[in-house]
């Protein structure tokens, strides 16, 4: 059996992407409060066990994986297994190599060097930034609008859906 896998971003699915650093804290400057979509995502996923949380944020990189991590309700945050960013990455963020490669990547770049190293086959992705994704994988890719996140009925449909279908290939 293969793991299932949902590679998870925050700003713009979670909630609005108006979230700011402000003195070290996240912030929402619009109406509403983090992480206000954080049930709905519960519920489609209380149909899938098996399904593991990676963040996909770069809350992770801003916070710390932990932090992050900690933002989320206790119902997910017990399915998060990692992140696509780790602290042993800025490691090369020193004088003599200035160039972090995860700062550069898409969103889409930062998850496939994630699941290629991971040996993950089954996953999809949540995402407001649909920009770089190569067409091969649009399949995994749920995109959601900045502005309405996981609040729009048709994308929680998208995802449940998608969700569904991993573990369809495997064979017999």
């Amino acid at each position: 059996m293969t793991r299932k896998t949902l590679f998870l971003d925050f700003d713009g699915v979670m909630h609005p992407d108006d979230a700011y650093m402000v003195n070290g804290r996240p912030m929402l400057k619009t109406t509403g409060h983090l992480f206000m979509w954080a049930p709905l995502l519960a519920g489609v996923l209380a149909d899938f066990p098996d399904v593991e949380i990676v963040l996909s944020t770069s809350w992770a990189r801003a916070l710390s994986f932990s932090r992050a991590r900690l933002y989320l309700p206790e119902e997910l945050r017990g399915r998060v297994i990692g992140s696509t960013w780790h602290s042993a990455m800025a490691q090369r963020d020193a004088p003599c190599f200035p160039f972090v490669w995860w700062d550069e990547a898409t969103r889409y770049q930062q998850i496939q060097r994630y699941a290629r190293r991971a040996g993950l086959k089954d996953w999809v992705a949540i995402d407001d930034q649909p920009e770089g994704w190569a067409a091969a994988d649009l399949d995994k890719l749920v995109h959601t609008d900045s502005k309405t996140g996981l609040s729009d009925p048709a994308t929680l449909a998208l995802l449940a859906a998608r969700l569904r279908d991993l573990g369809r290939s495997e064979p017999c």
